[in-house]
């Protein structure tokens, strides 16, 4: 019996189509935007929070949240184990959805450096590069600030209990629960060993070309910002918003933030086209 082409090019596609939907949530599907905003999650995190951007902007742009291996439906995963892991991950899945159209990176945290080190491997393997890179509340990769004189991966369930209440944007009915820190924490602390065993050497030249924002709250510890500055030889720019380490998920600030990457894009828009 003979299979229908419609049905064999769809047979053939379908690995492809799975990968992208285990690794990509898109809640709001633009197929005709003209720019993509991949958005990569904190340490710990899901791709929920950034899925839902998808909403506040235009039908010009199509919001892609990234979701790593061990959360969400993929809880069944392994946790990546190194930032090659994760970067391999991500450009062998979005290497054909990057291609035609322009495309921006957006990352907070631990997705700082995630994105960072997914747009060096497209730039460097690829000849492909972000519009325009977004990072937040991050320490540029190289910067001596990111030397760990202990790693928090590594401290008692009390200290690192500890700390996250001081880096505050963690509900209190999850601090309190222990039983949904058993499904919190691991993910974050795995996340935490992967970024805590990222070294990466000033570049020199710059290894990126595209323009770089970076985002911080004015209340969260002090990150260094400009170091950003040396790993790409495009347009520069830091912006303070009000709050600690997780100030996005205040909506005033999470509404700032979308304006801003929205008013930027339209500009890449114009340009591109």
């Amino acid at each position: 019996m003979s299979v229908p082409g419609s049905w064999s090019r769809a047979r053939c596609n379908w690995p492809a189509a799975a990968e992208m939907d285990k690794l990509l949530n898109c809640l709001y599907k633009r197929p005709n935007a003209i720019t993509r905003l991949v958005c990569f999650p904190w340490a710990g995190g899901g791709s929920i929070f950034y899925a839902q951007w998808g909403r506040l902007f235009d039908d010009s742009i199509e919001v892609y949240a990234l979701r790593l291996a061990g959360r969400e439906s993929r809880s069944s995963e392994t946790f990546a184990q190194s930032m090659d892991q994760i970067v391999d991950e991500i450009t062998r899945v979005l290497l054909p959805q990057l291609q035609g159209k322009p495309f921006a990176f957006f990352g907070h945290s631990f997705g700082s450096f995630t994105s960072f080190a997914t747009a060096v491997r497209l730039k460097e393997k690829y000849g492909l590069e972000p519009a325009h890179l977004f990072v937040s509340g991050a320490s540029a990769p190289h910067s001596k600030s990111r030397s760990f004189h202990q790693k928090r991966s590594e401290l008692s369930d009390e200290d690192f209990m500890k700390w996250m209440s001081s880096a505050g944007g963690t509900p209190a009915e999850i601090l309190q629960n222990k039983d949904a820190l058993q499904l919190f924490l691991p993910p974050l602390k795995a996340d935490l060993r992967v970024v805590e065993s990222f070294v990466y050497q000033k570049p020199d030249p710059p290894v990126l070309s595209c323009g770089i924002t970076c985002f911080d709250g004015t209340e969260d510890v002090p990150h260094d910002l400009a170091g950003w500055k040396d790993v790409t030889s495009g347009d520069f720019s830091i912006h303070m918003l009000p709050g600690g380490h997780f100030y996005l998920k205040d909506p005033k600030n999470e509404k700032s933030l979308v304006t801003y990457v929205c008013r930027y894009l339209e500009s890449v828009e114009i340009a591109y086209f």
